[in-house]
């Protein structure tokens, strides 16, 4: 694991640092920096009061907590952060409960995943390598057709080899 040093500005003091809640989190949480009522079916933006700067080449990742998730039924929307953004970073967060939900300041309600990126130049062929799995996209490893993807990924690596 590489160690950087990533700078996080707090626009309200009121609010705690992000962090690691464990040493071996992947994600730290960010916490809500407004009281927001989310109606069932509905979307909110949230703000969580604090600007941070990723590191140049990575890029931030919102992803759920899963406690947020399994307790409220709220889930947050892709979000992607890239290191020479410096606005407050808010998060999308969708109601898919029956019920309201009311994000309170403070609160963690998402996380965010900083990660390395790699950026290839991009070239157009005419064909691209052909693999064992091929064009098999969703559902394609469903139980039903597990059996039938085995014995054609087994034909198909054994032409390769």
């Amino acid at each position: 694991m590489v160690e950087e040093l990533m700078k996080i500005k707090r626009i309200d003091k009121s609010l705690e640092l992000p962090e690691y809640i464990n040493e071996t989190d992947v994600g730290f949480d960010l916490r809500a920096g407004e009281n927001k009522k989310i109606y069932p079916g509905a979307q909110e933006t949230i703000k969580t009061g604090v600007i941070i700067e990723i590191p140049t080449n990575c890029v931030g990742l919102i992803r759920d907590r899963a406690g947020i998730v399994t307790k409220m039924n709220v889930h947050t929307a892709a979000g992607t952060f890239d290191s020479a953004y410096r606005g407050e970073i808010s998060v999308v967060l969708i109601n898919m409960g029956e019920e309201e939900v009311l994000i309170e300041k403070g609160m963690r309600i998402a996380q965010i995943i900083i990660l390395p990126i790699i950026k290839p130049k991009i070239k157009e062929v005419k064909e691209l390598e052909d693999t064992c799995r091929g064009n098999r996209g969703f559902g394609s490893t469903g139980i039903n057709e597990i059996k039938e993807l085995e014995n054609l990924m087994k034909k198909k690596c054994k032409k390769n080899k």
